[in-house]
């Protein structure tokens, strides 16, 4: 187990296990991989390896412009989501600074090497581990909080803003807020998405990948959006020359615009993560949280804990994730994400076996 996940590669060596036959509910990566016109396009065009890339990127801008409703000179790339998200903390560097509790871990980490006064809003299981708007725009107001990030949805607990709280957010305070989309794609976009918000207001940035959505976390490519020239400026120079691989840019300018496999993969997701959710809520001593993403949080109410489960299940080949490592969780919470029918039947046959008394 690293900080983010499991190492299949020394699971399967560990347990004697092949790794065609480990399934990984923590890495919630969509399970019906990349969209089969952008690997088509791909094939169809390896000649183009043999080129430079275009320095500009502007058919990948254009095609990224179309699918968030966003306008192309507002946006910046980057070699995955994590890299523009740690450039985007060093250019806001805010003294003080705010992040939800539990949270994924690289927002701290990012905030500390820039001595950043880190203030923590907790999610709390009683409240569903909701957010909680006007106490949380009363704290950024208290506090003199300058900068919030967070993800929407937020990774492990799975809750949401929509795009008119996070607007509501923008208006009532000073701070600047930087939004992980990383997961967005797995909802309701019209909703929950705050990319038609980023022409209006400077004081807000958004960044999303391609690793989990769209099952493609081999290119490395992630974007920003933002209308702050000082951001936009910031990225610019510190480009280099064709940043952005051949691969990348062909598959990206092919699977924005790929309707079918959007529809697709979204439906198969919603009416996985429902399924799963109901088959869960049956176990007596397990209760899972609702959530917005491809991954569900579980609390163990009674039975073998997060660390002793995972032992078990990786006899079966099954990986989870313990969240031990989340801060305000303990040994009583797992998460796993939606993966392909049979991996999930397999692993809700053994949790209803591990759980039934």
């Amino acid at each position: 187990m690293n900080s983010h996940g499991a190492n299949v590669f020394e699971i399967a060596k560990n347990k004697g296990i092949e790794i065609k036959d480990i399934r990984d509910f923590s890495s919630n990566i969509n399970p019906l991989g990349p969209s089969k016109k952008a690997l088509d396009g791909l094939l169809d065009n390896l000649n183009l390896l043999s080129s430079y890339p275009d320095v500009d990127y502007i058919d990948l801008r254009n095609s990224i412009s179309n699918y968030v409703n966003c306008k192309s000179h507002n946006i910046v790339l980057g070699l995955g989501s994590t890299e523009i998200l740690k450039d985007s903390i060093k250019f806001f560097a805010p003294k003080v600074s705010m992040i939800l509790s539990p949270c994924y871990s690289e927002y701290e980490n990012e905030l500390n090497k820039i001595n950043s006064e880190i203030i923590e809003y907790n999610l709390e299981e009683k409240n569903d581990f909701k957010i909680d708007l006007d106490d949380l725009i009363n704290i950024i107001k208290e506090k003199s909080v300058e900068f919030l990030v967070f993800a929407n949805p937020n990774n492990p607990t799975g809750t949401i803003l929509s795009a008119d709280e996070i607007e509501k957010i923008l208006n009532e305070t000073d701070a600047k807020i930087l939004v992980d989309e990383t997961y967005i794609e797995f909802t309701d976009m019209s909703t929950y998405s705050s990319t038609k918000l980023i022409d209006s207001y400077k004081n807000l940035a958004v960044v999303r990948g391609t690793s989990k959505f769209f099952a493609l976390p081999g290119i490395r490519l992630g974007y920003g959006l933002s209308s702050d020239e000082n951001f936009l400026n910031y990225f610019k120079n510190k480009e280099v020359l064709w940043q952005i691989n051949s691969v990348a840019e062909i598959c990206g300018k092919i699977m924005f615009s790929d309707e079918d496999y959007l529809r697709e993969v979204f439906d198969f997701i919603s009416s996985r993560r429902n399924y799963i959710f109901s088959e869960i809520s049956k176990i007596k001593n397990l209760k899972p949280h609702k959530s917005f993403g491809n991954f569900i949080l579980i609390r163990i109410l009674s039975g073998p804990n997060a660390t002793k489960l995972r032992e078990k299940l990786l006899e079966k080949g099954l990986v989870i994730r313990d969240c031990t490592s989340f801060k305000n969780l303990d040994q009583s919470y797992f998460r796993i994400c939606i993966l392909d029918d049979d991996a999930n039947e397999k692993l809700l046959e053994n949790l209803k076996e591990i759980y039934k008394r």
